[in-house]
């Protein structure tokens, strides 16, 4: 097909892109917001122009938990896309849409209505991430596991949710998906509410605490030393987990940055397993209470010591914050549990992380540390994070639409007219 438009859609970033190339053509927020000093929205990659104040924005977003929402907000979104970035004529392209997995009928219903009723596009095929991400590393991998078995586990963290979905020659096994309502908002929402309590009121900072969460929070291996560490942080003191960041004042600075960029890598340099007695007697225990009337209420910084590994602690133990769900490794042996004993060995042994959350250092570490003890001692476990993580669905995709089967899996604008929505997607085997 001559030219296909690759839109991962996913509910914090949209990646669109021509198929058949390696990278996208624009990643932009998939969101609309308004700074508060101005009465205009600002739109997907407005939103990344350097000079553009976000502090205490107001957002507005397309999908919430996981599900569109607003289709006429993500309507204007794409409009934008199509139009200003990807520069393209929907009428003579065809396009490949990313969906989550499990989307009602009435939202694939509307998703259809605009792309075939409002930008009259010729073809549409509807994938579901895992399956393009276990396409891609086949591909990239010929001669290895998941290409030879033909069968993954996908791991994908996101914005709005974590999935572990057993994938079994190119198709998604839905009744093995298992999903923790747990991504990457909840994530900030929860640093939000740490720093706020704290430091100062960043509860309206949606993108600030963003660049926070990215920049500073890792996963730890070991939670109660590291809080033993972190307890020693005293006023004054100089800690290995204590990290600062610089918010934007509105005039020298329009975005955050983190105050010493070696500070935030401190804590991989020290060999904690054998230094941490060392290091916890070096520190000066200071008791006194820090007057708290002499505090700084004007200063346009805070410190983060525990807050950068708890929030992240959030994907393995939801249970501690008082949600009623099982952390990620239970999730991944529950998914394969569902599955056919005889694939069970093949998935412990090819599971592929994706998903901005595994960008975290020490995320794969981790889970296999918490997965080993949950697995069959007979079964080997096996981790792979995708080389980039955010893209990595998106590269799925492009591979699929360069595919000269491609244009045989699309529902044309014909078929949908004539048959309507319902019936076309019975296609896509969702």
């Amino acid at each position: 097909m001559s030219n296909v438009v690759v839109l991962d859609n996913g509910g914090g970033l949209i990646k669109a892109g021509n198929g058949g190339e390696r990278d996208p053509t624009c990643v932009v927020p998939n969101c609309t917001a308004r700074p508060s000093s101005s009465k205009k929205w600002l739109l997907a990659d407005q939103l990344l122009s350097p000079t553009e104040d976000l502090t205490s924005a107001t957002l507005r977003r397309p999908f919430d938990r996981g599900h569109l929402i607003n289709p006429d907000l993500q309507s204007s979104l794409w409009a934008h896309l199509f139009t200003n970035l990807l520069k393209i004529h929907p009428p003579s392209s065809a396009l490949l849409l990313t969906e989550p997995l499990f989307t009602l009928p009435s939202i694939q219903r509307s998703v259809d209505e605009i792309i075939f009723e409002e930008f009259n596009f010729k073809a549409l095929f509807v994938a579901d991430s895992p399956s393009l991400v276990h396409l891609y590393e086949a591909s990239r991998r010929p001669y290895g596991l998941v290409s030879k078995a033909q069968c993954s586990l996908v791991v994908d963290s996101g914005f709005s949710f974590t999935h572990a979905a057993p994938v079994f020659q190119n198709f998604t096994l839905n009744y093995g998906v298992k999903r923790m309502d747990l991504g990457g908002k909840a994530l900030t929402n929860y640093l939000k509410e740490l720093v706020s309590y704290r430091s100062v009121n960043v509860m309206d900072e949606s993108f600030i605490m963003d660049d926070v969460k990215e920049k500073l929070c890792f996963v730890s291996l070991d939670v109660q030393r590291d809080l033993n560490l972190a307890r020693c942080l005293k006023p004054g003191n100089d800690n290995i987990l204590r990290c600062t960041y610089v918010l934007p004042d509105g005039i020298t600075y329009m975005k955050g940055f983190v105050k010493d960029p070696n500070e935030a890598n401190r804590y991989q340099t020290l060999n904690l397993d054998h230094g941490e007695t060392d290091y916890m007697e070096r520190q000066v225990v200071n008791d006194k209470p820090q007057d708290k009337r002499n505090m700084d209420l004007t200063k346009t910084e805070f410190s983060l010591s525990n807050e950068r590994f708890l929030v992240p602690e959030m994907i393995f133990r939801p249970a501690d914050l008082g949600m009623n769900q099982a952390g990620l490794a239970e999730c991944i042996v529950r998914a394969v549990n569902s599955c056919n004993p005889l694939l069970h060995p093949v998935l412990y042994e090819s599971i592929t992380l994706t998903g901005g959350n595994t960008l975290f250092p020490g995320f794969a570490q981790r889970l296999e540390k918490e997965l080993r003890p949950l697995v069959p001692d007979e079964y080997k476990v096996k981790i792979s994070t995708q080389e980039d993580p955010i893209l990595g669905v998106w590269r799925g995709g492009s591979l699929l639409a360069s595919s000269p089967d491609f244009e045989t899996m699309c529902v044309t604008k014909a078929e949908y007219e004539e048959l309507g929505s319902a019936r076309c997607r019975r296609r896509f085997f969702h």
